[in-house]
């Protein structure tokens, strides 16, 4: 989704909770009914625990047979399909509220029988403030920015209702739980109590009723006027981790509560979705359609199906215009690509389908072919932000432009929107990643490869609004140089690995976009561009249609590279550490080496060399040279040899870096600084004196927090103060001109 800024607090909250944790966990396998009739409940099957709500870092790699192992592309499905969805949706235009019939089948992995199971419902998190997603807004918020600060009114909130819960015709009993220790006020996780267990590689079968209440758009769903994102609309099962798999040791279920920074997770499987709406509205969904749409007094039925996914959303617009196109690649189907999009911003239409279609060849030459049927890009009304810059499955929501002018920061918003919301489809979607504990792997990771997208398919990327532009005033950056201005490198608050609630801020939550990407770009340098890539493709390779953790990227990048020092180095830093890097030149010292008064020894016979006598034949010697060189420089030689001596200081962690330092007579030599030292001294003799020293002088290192004090002159000059006070305005101008539309 797109950016998130914020503040802090919630984390001290979140801590206090944990030590209640356990215990509401183990009250709500006894919790009381919640509006359900009797049935008989199971006393068959142990209860099973839930994943940590704290300390989720994972650093141990699964192992080799989760998830069922590495899909290969032999098998007879995309991905080991764990759960189907067959849904009769029906939507009430004017209440904004879809009516669902649900029938769910779930596959138990495990070797123990199951007795209740557990559903995500995520509209709750909008039906008052009680929920976590409020509660934490309120804190995460505080000292910083975020999206999702919506206020809703009267008749704006949002919720889901469970009406009947059935298994093989028996009515069931559900209740309310909070696994992460939230106020019992959070309806967003259900406990269902089965009237039969599901013994051990059983099919549980149930069928669902339920009312969804879409909210005013509030974050990533809702309706604005006649438009309505129907995402999130569900009772959606939690996910069953087995021992082995993203750091379980015992059987588990992954079922959080709906925290304002997270987002999703659920197992692969199937979709089956029939959609009812006015006729006059344009719906576009998850898939492939199947068949004409079938209309009957005034509402119409669109069919849609898609296998080897993890969700579904859908949209409901009047007025909507679409725009459709196809896409191609080696080894993908044929690609229908669609975008739909409302009339005041039809200049969106042909630059959204333009750059999703780029994306597609990008990544599917990049990490792996695409291997679905459809995309569909919507385009959200104006007064309706909060529903763009989404994804899911085949689907994503952009942002609205009147018109996107090339050269500007209007084309640089809209591709990157589009870029990243697609891309989404492989770090979120096909690499189905826990976004909720490790939102690194999906915003950070699918971030870093946007930019490498851009890096690698434009030039340095055009800054300039339409007035700056006509000014002649075009700034321009590559993507990664945007992304370090976000970053918080000089003091980061939370390692990269860290879940998305536990934060000290949203702030710094939005640093996993930022700060994933210029990591990664830093350790790109270090490998290579071509190393990067080949290690990349084999993560995708590895995990594609599965479930990895951060230790698992790690290990695809160490096996990938060959590179286990690199690798390493980067993740103890910054995906598991808070270091920072902050290296610099301190100082330039020169002097001419000259002969020295005083006494020496030759042969056991003292020599007593006389200082003004020397002084004499200094200048002297200087004064031939002189008379030798008319035309030269000073500084650039003499007489005798220039000594220089170079200061280099580290405030931070170590990193490899390259001092090149440039003499008067314009050449320069580079040495390495590799080692841990916190200063060091170097020294140079050559016929010309040290006039610079930069540090990175190809400016590979993106991590570092300061870069404006990487090199010094011998001389004062204003010349990079200025232009790099120009560029970071201009720079950080566009920046955020952008982040507000995310």
């Amino acid at each position: 989704m797109g950016f998130r800024m914020g503040g802090r607090g919630w984390v001290g909250l979140a801590m206090l909770a944990c030590s209640v944790a356990w215990s509401q966990q183990a009250r709500a396998q006894d919790a009381p009914t919640a509006g359900a009739p009797a049935a008989a409940s199971s006393t068959t099957a142990a209860p099973i625990p839930f994943a940590p709500a704290h300390q989720t870092i994972v650093t141990t790699p699964s192992a080799p047979g989760a998830w069922g192992g590495q899909r290969t592309g032999s098998e007879a499905t995309l991905s080991d399909r764990v759960v189907s969805y067959a849904i009769d949706a029906s939507l009430d235009a004017a209440k904004h509220q879809v009516a669902g019939k649900e029938h769910m089948t779930w596959r138990n992995r495990s070797d123990r029988p199951v007795g209740h199971v557990y559903f995500h419902l995520y509209l709750n998190a909008f039906a008052n403030e009680g929920s976590t997603w409020f509660t934490e807004r309120k804190v995460l918020t505080a000292h910083g920015r975020s999206r999702g600060n919506a206020r809703l009114k009267k008749g704006q909130w949002g919720w889901i209702r469970l009406q009947q819960v059935r298994q093989d015709g028996t009515a069931l009993k559900w209740s309310f739980v909070q696994p992460d220790g939230g106020p019992k006020t959070d309806e967003t996780v259900v406990r269902v109590d089965l009237a039969q267990p599901v013994p051990a590689g059983g099919t549980l079968a149930l069928d669902i009723d339920f009312l969804s209440q879409l909210p005013r758009v509030v974050e990533r769903t809702g309706w604005w006027g006649d438009f309505n994102l129907v995402g999130q609309w569900f009772p959606k099962i939690g996910v069953l981790e087995l021992p082995g798999e993203r750091g379980a040791t015992a059987v588990r279920w992954n079922v959080h509560e709906f925290h304002f920074n997270s987002e999703f997770y659920a197992d692969f499987g199937s979709y089956d979705v029939h959609i009812t709406a006015p006729s006059d509205y344009t719906v576009g969904a998850v898939g492939q359609q199947q068949g004409a749409p079938v209309t009957k007094d005034g509402r119409t039925t669109y069919h849609f199906t898609q296998a080897d996914v993890h969700d579904f959303a859908w949209v409901a617009a009047r007025g909507y215009k679409t725009l459709d196109g196809s896409w191609t690649g080696p080894g993908s189907p044929s690609v229908a690509v669609r975008v739909i999009y409302p009339p005041e911003y039809e200049g969106s239409a042909a630059p959204t389908l333009k750059s999703t279609r780029a994306a597609l060849s990008y990544f599917s030459d990049t990490l792996g072919p695409y291997p679905y049927h459809t995309v569909t890009a919507v385009v959200p009304p104006y007064n309706a932000q909060e529903a763009g810059g989404m994804e899911y499955p085949t689907f994503f929501t952009s942002e609205g432009y009147t018109k996107v002018e090339p050269g500007t920061i209007s084309q640089y918003g809209s591709d990157f929107v589009n870029i990243h919301e697609f891309g989404h489809g492989y770090f979120y979607g096909i690499l189905a990643s826990n976004e909720f504990e490790e939102p690194m792997l999906d915003e950070g990771m699918n971030e870093y490869w946007d930019d490498r997208m851009l890096r690698d398919t434009h030039d340095d990327i055009a800054l300039a609004t339409p007035f700056m532009k006509w000014l002649g005033i075009v700034p321009t950056a590559n993507a990664y140089q945007v992304e370090r201005l976000g970053a918080t490198l000089k003091q980061p608050a939370d390692p990269l690995a860290q879940n998305s609630w536990d934060r000290l801020s949203s702030s710094s939550y939005g640093t996993v976009y930022t700060r994933t990407a210029t990591a990664m770009h830093d350790l790109e340098a270090r490998l290579g561009t071509a190393t990067m890539e080949k290690a990349m493709r084999l993560y995708y390779q590895r995990w594609r249609f599965r479930h990895p953790s951060v230790a698992d990227l790690r290990q695809a990048l160490v096996d990938g590279s060959g590179d286990a020092k690199d690798v390493d180095e980067i993740f103890a830093q910054f995906v598991y550490g808070t270091h920072h890097i902050d290296d610099r030149v301190a100082d330039i010292d020169t002097h001419q080496v000259l002969p020295q008064a005083g006494v020496t020894w030759k042969d056991g016979t003292p020599a007593e060399v006389d200082a003004a006598a020397l002084d004499k034949q200094v200048e002297q010697r200087q004064a031939d040279w002189r008379k030798a060189h008319p035309q030269a420089k000073p500084g650039t030689g003499g007489a005798f040899p220039w000594h220089s001596t170079v200061t280099v200081l580290r405030d931070g962690a170590r990193v490899p870096e390259t001092l090149r330092v440039s003499f008067a007579d314009g050449s320069h030599e580079d040495v390495r600084w590799d080692d841990d030292r916190r200063w060091a001294r170097f020294e140079f003799e050559k016929p010309s004196k040290a006039v610079s020293a930069e540090l990175d002088p190809q400016r590979r290192l993106y991590l570092d927090a300061d870069k404006l004090n990487d090199s010094l002159t011998t001389k004062p000059s204003g010349a990079a103060s200025r232009r790099w006070t120009a560029d970071v305005a201009a720079m950080l101008q566009a920046f955020y001109s952008m982040l507000v539309t995310l």
